[in-house]
């Protein structure tokens, strides 16, 4: 069994959260292949969420190896990250009511209570979280586990060709639609037509962090390093066998969650784990870069979150006839060589603008554990 801290899980971990940093905030269009897809196609936007739930997954195994599961702890996490989850969903109108003269207490109640989004990034995540828990401790094998996964994937797709079996995946008519309009309600979705990190979705959802649990379990095996790394490869290339295979007749969705796209992304995640248990299980990361990665890595849900604040604070306060945050893109990158690198470009000083912050965090040992 591994001990101690695992440098292949903490860079990936701050991988993510790097990328998080870039994604997340565009003022405009980048590229296409960094843009997120508007309704079904892949690209490299698309990793973010699905790799938190995997790792998720790998971090459940890791510590259920270490210490038996404390059902409470397990509850208050959930319960910790659901709640951040609603507060995040919130925070734009509370900055709204903070900052701008025009925004009542009116306006602000009818935004969060009446209207308010209930379902969100933080809110799937504590979701399927607590639902693989469930289904590991109730199942306890591993082949258990992973049949779990792909009953869950089989019953999400079947639940979409049984609603609505001439066309499953329309935008104005589907199963996961239908399962926002009855909760929460078409007041608290994200999109009039849906909300993409809605419960039907949850679904197929806690299939990622089942996988990723299995993931987990092939990393603290006692295998040597090598073989533990040609088993993850294997998974890798068997879940994107079966995401091409079922992508005939399902579509690669988001949006959705489809069981292509669990598959699909289930598939990526298994090789950037092997590739950097490759790479930092080896040999520690030593350059500057990479520990301040590792640093994002160890806290990554207070990064995700002071991130998501920051850009939200920028965008809500005011600044002549626009924003603090469209302003400062105006007057940066934005005019230069073309509309799409000067938002890339904008993303990437973004992405960097939180490194000195992660090196502080290194330097002191700081760790935020949600």
């Amino acid at each position: 069994m591994t001990t101690g801290r695992i440098n292949s899980l903490d860079m990936l971990r701050g991988i993510l959260v790097a990328a998080i940093f870039f994604f997340d905030v565009p003022p405009a269009n980048m590229y296409p292949i960094l843009m997120h897809r508007a309704w079904d196609g892949f690209s490299v936007a698309e990793v973010g969420l699905p790799l938190f739930a995997f790792m998720m997954g790998v971090s459940m195994a890791i510590s259920f190896s270490r210490h038996k599961p404390s059902i409470k702890k397990i509850f208050k996490r959930v319960t910790i990250i659901f709640v951040l989850g609603l507060f995040l969903s919130s925070l734009e109108h509370i900055f709204r009511l903070m900052l701008v003269d025009s925004f009542t207490l009116e306006n602000f109640l009818y935004s969060t209570v009446f209207h308010g989004r209930f379902f969100g990034v933080l809110q799937r995540l504590a979701i399927t979280y607590l639902f693989a828990v469930i289904l590991v401790l109730a199942l306890k094998k591993d082949v258990r586990i992973f049949i779990a996964a792909f009953v869950l994937l089989i019953a999400s797709s079947a639940g979409f060709h049984i609603y609505a079996p001439d066309n499953p995946f329309s935008p104005e008519h589907n199963i996961s639609r239908a399962v926002d309009y009855i909760f929460p309600g078409v007041n608290h979705i994200l999109f009039e037509t849906h909300d993409p990190e809605g419960l039907y979705g949850s679904i197929a959802g806690t299939a990622t962090v089942l996988f990723g649990y299995i993931a987990g379990r092939v990393l603290i095996s006692d295998n040597d390093l090598n073989t533990r790394i040609f088993s993850i490869c294997k998974l890798a290339i068997f879940f994107l066998i079966v995401a091409g295979l079922w992508s005939f007749t399902d579509i690669i969705s988001k949006r959705l969650w489809t069981a292509p796209y669990a598959l699909l992304n289930s598939g990526l995640d298994f090789l950037s784990l092997a590739l950097c248990m490759k790479i930092f299980d080896t040999s520690p990361p030593k350059s500057r870069l990479s520990l301040m990665l590792v640093a994002l890595g160890k806290s990554p849900l207070f990064f995700f979150t002071a991130n998501f604040a920051a850009a939200l604070f920028l965008y809500v306060m005011p600044f002549r006839d626009s924003n603090v945050y469209f302003w400062i893109f105006d007057h940066t990158t934005k005019n230069l060589i073309s509309p799409e690198f000067g938002t890339t470009l904008f993303c990437a000083l973004w992405t960097l603008l939180w490194f000195p912050l992660a090196e502080i965090f290194r330097r002191f040992n700081i760790v935020v554990k949600i």
